[in-house]
């Protein structure tokens, strides 16, 4: 018995596909501490990386929020808080050296708010037009496309300006302006016209030419769907991953489910985040639900289908926005989800990380999600994930705190959710002579695993202490 994980034995086996690949959201990280740190990253097992809009945003030498990464001012340059184009490329190259995916977070829905410094609706605006001219050799050296003497969108690629009131109406959702309410006139609204099409789909090809091998729709929500679908024909899916942003505040039995998105799943073929199992998830582990709604959640309507279910613990909105933060799970509950989204089979795990831009500290004091990333513990659980992947997924036990199941003939998962302490004892086929050795691959503080031979008559038992989790091969 063995408290390290093998990696010789990992190594051994075929590597995770595209379907199955571990995504790190390295939340506003800066392209250059995403290329520094390709290696570690590509160690702890990730195949992919997720990062924040490579367009032209507003930056100061005195740093900027990050949600002015999604105020975007033009696509023909990346030129933001996060670094250049030539940023970009670099990091895009050096992750490809450590068989990395490089995802790209892309924001169609809307423009940047700059209603406090002109009225008129032509981006990039008169000063950025200036800027590109003055600066012409270097701005023609970071250029994606196009010509950058001219407007990318003026007035008419625009819908009338009006807040949304009602978030349940669809229409508003998707024709309205994002707004924070008040006299802020909101974030303006793009058209689905022929020009805005012409120029987002240009801007997307320029990005999988450099490499480019998923996007991120942000706010798929407000686009309507007729807009997807014209933006991702053909040329823009083949090779690419695709995913939407469609929050919703639980599974089929939900009106924002229904409304948003039950027809996005309908009439594209694309990904989307899997709302629907995090609010299923977060029910169990911090609203005491039983972990019997856990074992087929699809089958409930409280899952998407596995194909394109994008899956997750925490996103970059719940931590960053007020509305959203009483679905923080605490740091124990947090890992105890990683471990069931991790183990299970089926979605594509998306892991969180940030740089503290929310403030939230951990239990140590110190930022929350700023060493997710690098953490022992997921490092462990992304590897066990990637043996696993396509091996069926069996429940071998279940009470109201307590969830076990197998992943095909080698690989255990325990999550004991409860407040007192677990002993289990392993199926008997796990404590046969011919499984010498069982490789201990997740170990939380105080797990432990007893006798230490397989040879005695009293099987295998698993300690499991009160909220703690166990990932097993033999």
């Amino acid at each position: 018995m063995t408290s390290l994980f093998n990696t010789e034995y990992a190594s051994t086996l075929s590597a995770p596909s595209v379907a199955t690949n571990v995504i790190l959201h390295a939340f506003d990280w800066p392209y250059s501490k995403v290329t520094e740190n390709a290696k570690a990253i590509a160690d702890n097992g990730y195949k992919a990386i997720l990062v924040s809009p490579p367009l032209k945003s507003f930056h100061s030498k005195d740093g900027t929020q990050w949600w002015q990464r999604y105020q975007p001012q033009d696509y023909r340059v990346i030129d933001n808080q996060l670094g250049n184009t030539n940023d970009f490329r670099t990091m895009v190259e050096i992750l490809s050296l450590h068989d990395i995916d490089i995802y790209a977070d892309i924001v169609f829905n809307h423009m940047a708010n700059e209603s406090h410094e002109r009225s008129d609706l032509n981006y990039p605006n008169s000063n950025i037009i200036s800027q590109y001219k003055d600066k012409r050799e270097y701005f023609d050296s970071i250029k994606l496309f196009g010509d950058l003497s001219q407007p990318l969108f003026s007035k008419d690629d625009f819908l009338s300006a009006f807040p949304i009131k009602d978030w349940k109406d669809p229409w508003q959702v998707q024709h309205g302006r994002i707004s924070s309410g008040g006299s802020d006139p909101g974030l303006p609204t793009l058209k689905n016209n022929e020009n805005v099409v012409k120029k987002q789909k240009l801007y997307l090809k320029a990005l999988k030419k450099i490499g480019v091998k998923g996007f991120r729709i942000d706010a798929a929500k407000h686009m309507t769907l007729d807009h997807i679908q014209e933006l991702c024909d053909e040329d823009i899916t083949d090779g690419i991953h695709i995913f939407g942003e469609i929050i919703t505040d639980g599974g089929a039995t939900k009106e924002e489910y229904e409304l948003f998105l039950q027809p996005y799943l309908e009439k594209t073929t694309l990904g989307a985040y899997d709302f629907p199992l995090f609010h299923t998830v977060l029910d169990v582990f911090n609203k005491n639900a039983s972990m019997a709604s856990l074992i087929n959640p699809y089958s409930l309507g409280s899952a998407l289908e596995n194909q394109r279910a994008i899956t997750f613990a925490i996103t970059h909105d719940i931590p960053n926005n007020d509305v959203f933060l009483d679905q923080v799970m605490s740091e124990k509950n947090e890992q105890l989800a990683y471990c069931y989204i991790l183990g299970r089979d089926g979605g594509v795990p998306l892991i969180y990380t940030d740089l503290d831009t929310s403030g939230i500290k951990n239990s140590r004091g110190k930022p929350r999600w700023c060493e997710a990333w690098n953490d022992p513990i997921m490092a462990k659980m992304i590897h066990f994930h990637n043996i696993m992947h396509c091996q069926p997924m069996v429940i071998i036990e279940q009470t109201l705190d307590l969830l076990v199941f197998s992943r095909g003939h080698s690989g255990i998962v325990a999550i004991n959710k409860g407040k007192t302490a677990v002993c289990y004892k392993l199926p008997a086929k796990y404590s046969e002579q011919d499984h010498t050795e069982i490789k201990e691959v997740i170990n939380m503080e105080g797990v432990k695993l007893s006798p230490p031979s397989l040879s005695t008559e009293a099987g295998v038992i698993l300690q499991l202490p009160a909220q703690s989790c166990a990932m097993l091969m033999v």
